[in-house]
């Protein structure tokens, strides 16, 4: 299982690298970071969980940057800011969804993320 993302203060866990891949060897559905052709199912388990943790670790940063970017398009301040439903509609989520990441990103920008222990904002 995942690591949960850490808070502020305390440093990040370096997952795995994730190797990209050539685009030949990437067109073929067969073929995923190599894992095939690892035969020893020891290797394999453990080549497939640091993918596996390196996937949930971007997976949540990547959501930690979307809540960021919703709050500050959401911010009054700005003279162009958009309405949650229209954050909902550019993201592809509900709006109720939207309104809870505007404020996991004000509370990620504020640096007040303490208690969360994972970048879902649900």
């Amino acid at each position: 299982m995942a690591e949960p993302t850490p808070r502020r203060n305390e440093p990040r866990l370096r997952p795995a690298p994730l190797i990209f891949e050539p685009a030949e060897a990437a067109a073929d559905p067969e073929h995923f970071f190599q894992l095939e052709s690892i035969e020893d199912p020891r290797a394999l388990l453990s080549r497939a969980t640091e993918l596996t943790q390196a996937f949930r670790a971007a997976a949540d940063r990547a959501v930690e940057f979307q809540a960021i970017a919703a709050a500050q398009l959401a911010d009054p301040r700005r003279f162009d800011r958009l309405t949650t439903a229209d954050i909902a509609e550019r993201a592809e989520w509900t709006e109720d969804y939207a309104k809870r990441m505007v404020e996991f990103g004000r509370d990620l920008m504020r640096g007040s993320s303490e208690g969360r222990t994972t970048a879902d904002p649900v």
